[in-house]
C-alpha cells in the first residue's frame, strides 16, 4: 500500500518573522528559516534551542555538546507585528 503525503497549508512562509505564542520560548521573535508542511513544523532563527551531542570525528576532534535550533509547530508561531509588537491572528 503506498502512502501519499499530502502538504497541508500554513499561514507561516519561508522569511517571515514570527512571534511564539506558546511554550518555553513564549514572547520571543525570530525569523523563518524552512518550512516543513507535511510535518507541520517550522525552523526559526532563535527558538527551540536544543543540546547535540556529537560524537568525536575527523571533522569534530573535540567532540562535545552544540546547541541548535530545533523545528517548532507552527501552531505554537503567529506572524509579528511590528507596529504592536503582538501576533497577528490571521494573515492578510
Amino acid at each position: 500500500m503506498k502512502i501519499k503525503k499530502t502538504s497541508i497549508k500554513s499561514h507561516i512562509k519561508k522569511g517571515d518573522i514570527v512571534i511564539a505564542v506558546a511554550g518555553e520560548d513564549k514572547g520571543k521573535t525570530g525569523k523563518v528559516l524552512q518550512v516543513e508542511a507535511a510535518a507541520g513544523r517550522a525552523l526559526v532563527e532563535g527558538l527551540n534551542f536544543v543540546k547535540k551531542h556529537l560524537r568525536k570525528s575527523q571533522d569534530n576532534p573535540q567532540g562535545g555538546i552544540v546547541e541548535k535550533e530545533a523545528p517548532i509547530n507552527v501552531s505554537n508561531l503567529a506572524l509579528h507585528e511590528a507596529g504592536t509588537g503582538r501576533g497577528k491572528k490571521k494573515a492578510g
